[in-house]
This record gives structure tokens, C-alpha cells and sequence, in this order.
């Protein structure tokens, strides 16, 4: 049987959807962890902590990717 808390493979299985995923993909994923983590607020502690940790993985590629894409455009206007 499968554990409700968040495990090492589910970090990396995360990790790895989320690189090929879009960025209105991982924005709209985000945010329905977000909702899906508030809904267990007081219900399963557990639960709560498993979408938390969800949209934080997704929500790291979108950091990422808006951090490439600002210092590709800073290099750009110093060229």
C-alpha cells in the first residue's frame, strides 16, 4: 500500500514530469495543489503536507525557468 506523505520517488517523478510540462501547465498544476492543500486544512494533516511538498516541486521549475529566462535576457542587453 501506498503512503499518504510524500516520498523520495514521488519528489523525483515530479521533478521529471515537470521539465517536459509547459509553463501554463506548471502555473495551473501549482495552483491546484494550492487549492487541493488548503482542502485538507484540518481534515489530514498528511494529506496537507503531500500537496504542499507537490506544488512546491512544480513550483520550483517555474522559478527556474523565469530565472533562465531573465538572465538570458540581462546577457542579451549587455551584448
Amino acid at each position: 500500500m501506498r503512503p499518504e506523505y510524500a516520498t523520495a520517488q514521488d519528489f523525483a517523478t515530479w521533478e521529471a514530469r515537470a521539465k517536459f510540462m509547459t509553463a501554463a501547465e506548471l502555473l495551473y498544476t501549482v495552483k491546484d495543489c494550492q487549492e487541493a492543500e488548503a482542502a485538507m486544512r484540518g481534515h489530514n494533516p498528511v494529506k496537507e503536507g503531500y500537496y504542499s511538498d507537490q506544488a512546491s516541486t512544480f513550483g520550483m521549475e517555474l522559478t527556474r525557468r523565469r530565472r533562465h529566462a531573465r538572465e538570458i535576457a540581462a546577457a542579451c542587453k549587455g551584448k
